[in-house]
């Protein structure tokens, strides 16, 4: 039985294909699927796409802030959420992108990733305090056999001027993150520490020695191809996992016509070995 996140998302990209898609209730789509924009619209499409994709993908990824804005109701619903789909034997990415030092990135790692009713298997978290400052969030997924995703080259327009900028080597940032979760996944069979890599990244980072999963946000809406994917990933297109998630969600509210966009979007991405 295989134990790491980084073994188990390869194991469920064997199954079903190698997307994550995402849970995003932001307002346009509430409006767009009928719902109201309050708690209970949140839960009905909330659990619209449980029922779609449990099962049925390898990777499913609820964005934090649209379940914090509605206080505890919102929380309890991601809580449920997040049980459902563990229920269900699939994994679960809480998009939260928490960053901070010590206790506090310590607390963030145990409501992430730990015993507490939010646990997922896996947290997207940014390292712009430095990577060595994630250290309680990498000893908790280690701990609990969970995976983190940490931001390395993003896809907002802002992102370029910190993320490319470079030192006195040569290095972005961007590779420089890249660089130190690819020594925390050293000795792995397949490491559980990725990164988040836009696949609409015009100079990416070098992934080929990483040995854990890629994050690709940007495909499908934002106008990313696979063709995108696979030019970023470059030697590791088996550890790139493609995020489709406003592409797949305006086909609802039907759970059937989620399931159907679903699959036709996970076919452009099959796993595959190393």
């Amino acid at each position: 039985m295989t134990t790491t996140f980084g073994e188990r998302l390869l194991d469920a990209a064997q199954t079903h294909g190698r997307l994550c898609v995402g849970i995003d209730p932001h307002d346009a789509l509430l409006d767009a699927w009928g719902l109201p924009r309050d708690v209970n619209g949140l839960r009905t499409f909330t659990r619209t796409c449980v029922d779609a994709f449990a099962g049925h993908v390898a990777l499913v990824k609820p964005q934090v802030a649209f379940f914090e804005r509605y206080g505890s109701a919102g929380l309890a619903i991601l809580e449920e959420a997040l049980a459902a789909l563990r229920d269900a034997g699939t994994l679960t990415l809480a998009d939260a992108k928490r960053g901070d030092i010590g206790s506090t990135m310590a607390g963030y790692a145990e409501a992430w990733l730990g015993d507490s009713p939010l646990r997922a298997d896996a947290v997207t978290v940014s390292p712009y305090l430095g990577v060595g400052a994630l250290a309680p969030v990498f000893d908790m997924a280690q701990r609990k056999g969970g995976g983190v995703f940490v931001l390395a080259a993003t896809s907002n327009p802002e992102a370029p001027a910190l993320q490319q900028s470079v030192d006195d080597r040569g290095t972005t940032v961007a590779q420089r993150v890249v660089d130190e979760c690819a020594r925390l996944n050293v000795g792995a069979s397949a490491g559980s520490i990725g990164v988040v890599v836009g696949a609409t990244v015009t100079n990416p980072p070098n992934l080929d020695d990483l040995n854990g999963p890629v994050l690709m946000p940007g495909v499908g809406a934002q106008g990313a191809s696979a063709e995108d994917v696979e030019r970023i990933a470059g030697n590791v297109g088996h550890l790139a996992f493609p995020n489709v998630s406003r592409a797949i969600l305006a086909a609802g509210p039907d759970p059937r016509d989620l399931q159907k966009c679903l699959f036709l979007e996970a076919a452009k991405f099959p796993g595959r070995a190393s």
